[in-house]
């Protein structure tokens, strides 16, 4: 008996401690959910860190992507007629303006040239002995006249029976590089075309050019678009560079001629050049109409590459000394923006007129000053909102330097470093 009640008394001892732990388990989670998670969001929401207004440099741009092409590319064909005699490059040769290409022979055209001089010194000799023996007569004044004429025929002989020897040796009208040769030694051409089949090795061409004769001509790109190249000999500048970019409607009134270009590829993160056209016609072939922007590379920008895709940002406004703050640091309610500055080492909720956002810097023009230190939460409680901000804006950012060349409508860019200025990245508005 005694036995049995004291299993009892264990049994009930055992079931009073599980429920207590029981208990103290269930409290213990309510309170942790209940209020020791809530304390530790309040305390989140308390962390606070400081930032300093300070005055930046904002612009609005248009960005927007294109493709790197030579400004200048020359098709470059002989306009004399002869057997080539000598091809002096390749394809990818690096050439110096009046570098010679190819050579022609000079047999024919060389006898054309003496014959044209043997001419003009016979006609030359005549109008002299014509003077020398004029009486006055009108037979006489008649005589000198046509013999005069015949020296003005016989010169413009000689200077195209020049010209035709001089075409003889073709050369690069510009500097820059051999992407296409399609001459070999060998070849007879009539007036500049081949009479035979070349074996001369080609290279891809890119963009639109002149068409040549001896000296050639250039043309500017319009597009990137690579062909092989028919003429000759094709030369592409190396020193002169472009890039069109699409430009939507809505975005292509805010562009200026002139407007100042940010431009980077993988291989060249920041380099510059100006808008030198802005196309009438606008193309759909990518579902919505835009307008071809063409920029032309300023200074002399290395590591680029033609058909490179480039990352551009057009800069159409630059504001300078604008004040902002983090726009973490400011809090809208009620159409009503306040920061908590910092005052002697109080905080003070001060209430401020704000004007564009742009990344994460609001600009403040009424409330706080410059070198004013506000505090900056480094939690972002659930609803409350940060600043306001219209338009197509770039955000200060690391400046590496002035834009080299080019206007700027409404205010101007100052070239040269912005010192103290932070870098700028740019967002589609």
């Amino acid at each position: 008996m005694e036995l049995t009640n004291f299993l009892k008394r264990v049994r009930r001892r055992t079931w009073v401690i599980a429920a207590a732990a029981v208990i103290l388990i269930v409290g213990g989670s309510v309170y942790w959910f209940g209020f020791g998670v809530h304390a530790g969001a309040q305390g989140a929401q308390a962390a606070t860190t400081t930032a300093t207004a300070s005055l930046q440099t904002m612009d609005k741009t248009v960005t927007g992507t294109g493709t790197l092409a030579p400004a200048v590319q020359d098709d470059v064909n002989f306009a004399s007629s002869g057997t080539v005699t000598a091809v002096n490059v390749v394809a990818g040769s690096t050439v110096t303006a009046g570098q010679t290409l190819a050579t022609l022979d000079t047999l024919t055209e060389n006898a054309n040239l003496l014959s044209a001089k043997a001419a003009l010194a016979t006609a030359n000799a005549q109008l002299s002995n014509s003077q020398s023996s004029s009486d006055g007569s009108s037979a006489a004044v008649a005589k000198i006249a046509a013999n005069q004429a015949a020296v003005s025929v016989a010169q413009a002989a000689v200077d195209a029976a020049q010209t035709a020897y001089n075409g003889t040796t073709l050369t690069s009208p510009i500097a820059g590089l051999v992407t296409a040769v399609n001459l070999s030694v060998g070849d007879v051409l009539s007036n500049g075309a081949s009479s035979s089949s070349s074996s001369s090795s080609s290279a891809t061409g890119s963009g639109s050019a002149g068409s040549s004769g001896g000296a050639g001509s250039s043309g500017a790109t319009g597009s990137s678009t690579s062909t092989t190249s028919t003429a000759q000999f094709t030369v592409v500048g190396t020193q002169a560079w472009q890039v069109t970019v699409s430009v939507g409607a809505t975005d292509l009134k805010n562009i200026a001629l002139k407007n100042q270009v940010e431009l980077s590829t993988t291989e060249n993160p920041s380099f510059f050049g100006t808008v030198s056209s802005i196309g009438l016609l606008p193309s759909t072939t990518t579902g919505a109409a835009t307008y071809p922007v063409v920029v032309t590379v300023t200074g002399s920008p290395t590591n680029l590459y033609d058909g490179v895709t480039v990352t551009s940002a057009i800069v159409y406004q630059r504001r300078t000394n604008v004040l902002t703050v983090p726009s973490a640091a400011v809090t809208t309610a009620n159409g009503t923006s306040t920061v908590n500055k910092i005052v002697s080492g109080k905080t003070v909720k001060t209430t401020v007129t704000v004007g564009e956002t742009v990344g994460n810097l609001t600009e403040i023009t009424k409330g706080v000053s410059d070198g004013d230190q506000v505090s900056v939460p480094t939690f972002n409680p659930a609803g409350a909102g940060n600043g306001t901000g219209t338009g197509t804006q770039r955000a200060p950012g690391t400046g590496g330097g002035g834009f080299p060349g080019g206007g700027f409508p409404g205010g101007g860019f100052p070239g040269g470093a912005r010192p103290g200025q932070t870098g700028i990245g740019s967002t589609n508005g």
